[in-house]
């Protein structure tokens, strides 16, 4: 019998994920396992006036095709915003809108990786990340992740031969442990990265959610051409609008990227672009994410005095300055497959360690998500997850 499907999809697992998302969908399971912003912080009056004046000033446009990199005065506003925060000479011609910033992975999948190529990630990685570049059948190079950024002498030995095409991190309370690369770090990755010829994404969904501390600066962003910077709506506004964007000042790669998309879904939802400009230029958007950053906070407080009160002594954890998740470790010997098999019988949910990693099976480490349970939630969940341990 002939083989019907490709080797790239006989190679993907996404099981697992699937199986883990199956089980927490039951309503009587506390799941810490979804990456959900919580419903509270979407701002559905503002989009209801934004949809409004959206259809009646600009019906036919929305209802359209439209142009592959994405709506003009949004794309002015995402490079405005890079100007404002982080003092970047960027433009919108330096702007792509995507599907979601999911969709960039994909996007930078197809323009950059041949079969075999390596890719540097973090370990432990977005497990997405490696879901989706895992199509493109690379050769993974994972680099261990330390309290404050990558291992600076695994990234220069993995960099050293200057044959690694692409870089990826994310650097802002990075997903899966919540942890936040040092400017020290970032600085001495940039002294690193600058002498190669490797393209590096900062992959930054979850940077306006920091709830403690200060901005940090990106690493290569604004600094280098084989710079690249995905962002997204998703965790502030809307994730169900699905409109993301990247950022590169690279001018060749960014033509590749457009035809990339155009050859995808031709362009992004017009529709949600138009609402997402109309709402960011008639509401008060540092004003809503500040409420956003309170209500995470307090969340991840709840979450942090469950963990000191329930869990045994051994197990250790990340603790976040913003974002969505905290990473714990079980201890040496512990698989934590194993315990998410019992906690779903005790009717709480998380995602263990083993999809973050592409070299490592049996892991002792999870990943928990504390921004759509409310502290009450949160509290009962991890005295679930203390029974089991």
């Amino acid at each position: 019998m002939v083989q019907i499907f490709s080797d790239r999809m006989l190679k993907t697992d996404s099981s697992f994920i699937a199986e883990v998302m199956r089980l927490t969908e039951a309503k009587d399971i506390i799941s810490f396992a979804g990456g959900l912003p919580n419903p509270i912080s979407f701002p559905i009056a503002e989009f209801q006036d934004s949809m409004n004046r959206v259809l009646q000033t600009s019906g036919e446009k929305v209802f359209q095709y439209s142009g592959t990199q994405g709506y003009l005065p949004l794309r002015q506003w995402i490079a405005n915003r890079y100007k404002k925060r982080f003092d970047m000479d960027v433009t919108a011609d330096d702007i792509l809108i995507t599907t979601g910033s999911q969709q960039g992975l994909d996007l930078m999948g197809k323009v950059l990786i041949n079969q075999g190529d390596k890719v540097a990630v973090e370990s432990p990685c977005y497990l997405a990340a490696i879901q989706t570049f895992s199509l493109f059948e690379p050769k993974f190079l994972p680099i261990s992740l330390e309290d404050d950024g990558l291992n600076l002498e695994e990234l220069e030995e993995t960099l050293k031969n200057d044959d690694v095409k692409l870089l990826y991190m994310v650097p802002n309370f990075q997903n899966p442990t919540g942890l936040t690369y040092s400017k020290e770090k970032r600085e001495a990755i940039y002294e690193i990265i600058k002498k190669t010829n490797t393209i590096l994404i900062e992959d930054d969904p979850y940077g306006e959610l920091r709830f403690e501390g200060e901005s940090l600066p990106y690493i290569a962003g604004g600094k280098s051409d084989n710079s690249v910077l995905f962002g997204s709506f998703s965790k502030t506004l809307s994730p169900g609008m699905r409109v993301g964007y990247l950022c590169t000042t690279n001018k060749e790669l960014m033509g590749h990227l457009i035809a990339a998309k155009q050859a995808s879904d031709l362009h992004t939802n017009v529709i949600s672009q138009y609402a997402i400009y109309d709402y960011l230029a008639n509401n008060d958007y540092e004003k809503h994410i500040s409420q956003i950053t309170e209500l995470y906070k307090k969340q991840c407080n709840a979450m942090i005095s469950a963990m000191e009160k329930y869990l045994p002594a051994h197990v250790t954890f990340t603790k976040p300055e913003g974002g969505m998740f905290l990473w714990v470790d079980l201890g040496e010997g512990v698989s934590s497959v194993e315990v998410f098999n019992r906690a779903v019988k005790n009717k709480v949910a998380f995602v263990p360690g083993d999809p973050f990693y592409t070299n490592v099976k049996g892991a002792s480490t999870l990943r928990l998500n504390y921004t759509n349970s409310e502290p009450e939630t949160i509290e009962e969940g991890i005295r679930r997850l203390a029974e089991v341990l």
